[in-house]
């Protein structure tokens, strides 16, 4: 089975694709939308490659790529009340968020901004540009991902 693409939304003044860079590998956790979860838990493999992409920044971009490089497992987060993710019915026999872990591929030379990407033949289905996409883990087609790649 082919590897699978994915998007991952971050805030660039929380985490950055520089934070990963110079980690090199760190998991992904913080995600509280179920369907995301669903993605973290389910369908995110060892060797999908995810397109790091800057929000709620100007001007908002794929900014970098990464590889997933351990499947979903509990989000540690949920379970500690100091987190910046703490969920109080969560339980570690009952975990509510899942969190992956992925390593630092590239940082692209040019980021490829939102804007730019609306103009983009081949990606005018991508889940990123579709009119009210809030989901901080969306899937990207192997067509999308191909045009993406193509424009780094």
């Amino acid at each position: 089975m082919a590897n699978k693409f994915w998007l991952f939304k971050t805030e660039p003044n929380v985490y950055s694709i520089d934070d990963l860079a110079k980690l090199g590998t760190d998991h992904w956790d913080g995600v509280r939308n179920y369907q995301a979860r669903n993605f973290l838990r389910d369908e995110i493999k060892v060797g999908d490659k995810v397109f790091i992409y800057h929000s709620r920044v100007d001007p908002m971009a794929i900014v970098g790529l990464a590889e997933v490089v351990r499947e979903g497992y509990p989000d540690y987060t949920q379970f500690n009340p100091e987190s910046d993710h703490p969920d109080p019915k969560a339980s570690r026999d009952n975990p509510r968020w899942y969190m992956v872990d992925i390593q630092f591929v590239e940082k692209f030379k040019t980021p490829l901004t939102l804007t730019a990407l609306r103009e983009v033949p081949g990606l005018e289905n991508m889940v990123l540009l579709q009119k009210g996409s809030r989901l901080s883990i969306q899937p990207v087609t192997a067509e999308e991902a191909g045009v993406l790649l193509s424009l780094r």
